[in-house]
């Protein structure tokens, strides 16, 4: 009841004062409106800025007087800034003319007529009051919704597409919906816009595609989902060895700024199924480079150590272990597999060590080890084992691997050569001995040699019985000799023509010399006297000493033989023999040939060297003097030898291989 009749109390008020009450609403109405158009938010902020920089800043409260006509805002404001201690940044694109005359008026006031009536922003950093042109911030425009224009042919999987600038999370709705097959988009991919134009493609071939026009990668699951992902820092889509579309890592080369560059890694297929990695690296560094590797070949790894440094690295269709292997060539780094895992790490490292058994079947571990380089053995220990001719390597698995190829290339069958010599002396040698004989002896026979030479000796019952015949003949008593007398008679001539040395056969091995040496010796007497002086007389003492003197036939032969079954042999001979009887207590007399030759053969051929020649000539006689030197007489009276030769060397050397 109270309700009603307040309401009746307002209603006769408001009947009985209708025209001043409509007034006072009209009045109210205008005031709002008048404010409203007058109040800028905008510049309301400028001003409440303006008015808390001014507690820091009192050059904005400070009053200005200024008149100018067609100055810029750039030297407007900064003869402001100069009058009142203020500090601008005006935006270079602020290039408009000031024309305003003021009289005591802010600074503060100044800028926010400025803003207002030029559109500007006022900001500050700090006390930097920074001056722009205002922007009106644009809403965002909304996508137009388009269909894009797919067709799906389910009698041979076919897929057909008309798009331009279409998004893809529309493209995988309007495919799913056509095709059936479930498309996948991620949240950051959904607003991405493509293109592409396909005719009549297979299903998997266009969304492949399709992918790699729009810089997209394609994952398709176990089950038959169609998954767009973006690309990740450092991929880039490229096409492969086998023709087909696929991913691959690029790493931004380090070097010096503005060098540019990139490199890349990537993998494909071969034919016998076998999958293989390229790589195109500038300092990339190694770390990155194995395990991009290991993760496009799908291979197993644990890193034991950091992996320092860079490389550079152009290398196509290497496999997952020779790809470790070129990488950490002259690095400290190795691998090794154990269950499947490749261990990665310090060579020095436990895990990562290999010991491995060398068990040479042809070669000496002696020669082996001098040819092993000295920079392969650094960090690999080796030790000889000399009964079984074995070498242990423990160290670096790659570095033994080089040593064990480079010991299997040395450690094959040596060949072994037969060297045949054979030695022929040509001798042309006279010696004619001539004279007579006689003397008396306890016992002498008669007898000798007619023919082919006279070597006689008579006895003296055969020359009594020659006298007596003579005597007999001729009248004369010619006597009688004593029982023991003898007369020897004495005309021959001797001729030496070939002797025939043979000399053992040499075998050596390929690259050795083999030697050897014939001869003999002899001892010839020398004398000493040391005179002792004493007090009286001088004491001589003679001592006898034998010295040796030697003549031997030295060969020294060195095969080495070729890829073609031929045969160097660098020869050196030496012959030297004893050339007569010499007189009592003197050196005999003795001649000497050497040379040296370097010849090639084919296997088992014979090679004749000749032309070492030497002349030796000998003289004796012996009879009564004077009656000895008469001519004609002295044949009678003496009893003469005469020597006079020359000896030819030949020599044949035959090599066989034996292996």
């Amino acid at each position: 009841m109270k309700f009603i009749r307040y309401y009746l109390i307002i209603k006769k008020f408001v009947l009985k004062n209708y025209l001043t009450f409509t007034i006072f609403l009209f009045v109210i109405f205008v005031t709002f409106s008048v404010k409203a158009q007058t109040t800028n938010p905008r510049i309301t902020a400028i001003q409440h800025r303006l008015d808390s920089m001014a507690r820091t800043n009192p050059g904005l409260n400070e009053k200005v007087q200024l008149s100018v006509t067609g100055v810029s805002l750039r030297d407007y404001l900064t003869a402001i800034g100069k009058l009142n201690n203020l500090s601008f940044n005006v935006d270079p694109a602020l290039d408009f003319k000031i024309y305003n005359t003021f009289s005591n008026v802010t600074a503060a006031n100044i800028l926010v007529l400025l803003a207002e009536q030029n559109s500007l922003e006022i900001s500050n950093i700090g006390s930097i009051i920074i001056v722009k042109p205002f922007k009106v911030a644009q809403p965002p425009l909304r996508p137009v919704i388009k269909v894009p224009i797919i067709k799906y042919s389910y009698g041979d999987n076919s897929l057909s597409l008309e798009l331009n600038q279409d998004t893809l999370s529309a493209v995988a709705k309007k495919i799913t919906q056509v095709s059936g097959k479930n498309v996948i988009v991620p949240v950051a991919l959904q607003s991405k816009l493509i293109s592409g134009f396909f005719a009549a493609a297979p299903f998997d071939v266009a969304m492949e595609k399709l992918a790699f026009a729009n810089e997209v990668k394609l994952v398709k699951t176990n089950d038959n989902f169609y998954l767009f992902q973006p690309l990740e820092d450092g991929e880039q889509l490229y096409v492969n060895g086998d023709s087909k579309t696929s991913v691959r890592k690029v790493f931004k080369p380090q070097t010096s700024a503005g060098s540019g560059g990139n490199t890349g890694l990537f993998t494909r297929t071969l034919p016998t199924g076998e999958k293989v990695i390229s790589v195109d690296a500038t300092n990339a560094p190694i770390a990155d480079l194995v395990k991009n590797a290991s993760l496009q070949l799908n291979k197993n790894y644990s890193i034991y150590s950091e992996l320092k440094g860079t490389v550079t690295i152009h290398a196509n269709d290497l496999s997952y272990d020779n790809f470790l292997t070129m990488l950490f060539k002259s690095t400290d780094y190795t691998y090794n597999m154990d269950s499947g895992v490749y261990m990665i790490g310090d060579r020095k490292l436990e895990g990562l060590r290999v010991n491995r058994v060398i068990k040479l079947q042809n070669r000496s571990i002696d020669t082996v080890m001098a040819m092993i380089p000295a920079e392969w053995k650094k960090g690999v220990e080796v030790k000889e084992f000399r009964e079984q001719n074995t070498l242990l390597l423990s160290g670096s698995k790659p570095q033994i691997e080089e040593i064990q190829s480079f010991v299997k290339q040395l450690d094959v069958l040596v060949p072994m050569v037969l060297i045949e010599v054979t030695l022929i002396d040509v001798h042309n040698f006279r010696t004619i001995s001539t004279g007579i004989s006689a003397g008396v002896a306890d016992s002498v026979k008669t007898g000798g040699s007619v023919l082919p030479g006279i070597d006689f000796t008579f006895g003296a019952s055969s020359i009594n019985n020659f006298l007596n015949r003579v005597g007999g003949a001729t009248g004369v008593n010619l006597g009688h000799v004593v029982p023991n007398f003898y007369v020897s008679l004495k005309a021959l001539e001797d001729k030496d023509n070939i002797d025939v040395r043979s000399v053992p056969k040499l075998s050596t091995l390929n690259g050795h010399n083999a030697t050897l040496s014939i001869g003999n010796t002899r001892y010839y007497k020398n004398v000493t006297q040391n005179v002792i002086p004493t007090t009286t007389t001088s004491q001589s003492i003679f001592s006898n000493t034998y010295q040796e003197t030697s003549a031997n036939l030295t060969i020294n032969i060195k095969p080495v033989v070729s890829g073609d079954d031929q045969v160097t042999l660098n020869i050196k001979v030496d012959i030297s023999d004893f050339t007569g009887n010499p007189p009592d207590n003197a050196p005999p007399p003795k001649s000497t040939s050497k040379f040296e030759s370097i010849i090639r053969a084919h296997n088992e051929d014979m090679i004749v060297l000749g032309g070492i020649e030497r002349s030796e000539g000998s003289e004796s006689a012996s009879g009564i003097p004077l009656l000895s030197r008469i001519p004609i007489l002295k044949y009678i009276f003496s009893k003469r030898s005469k020597t006079t030769g020359k000896v030819v060397t030949m020599v044949f050397i035959k090599p066989t291989i034996i292996l």
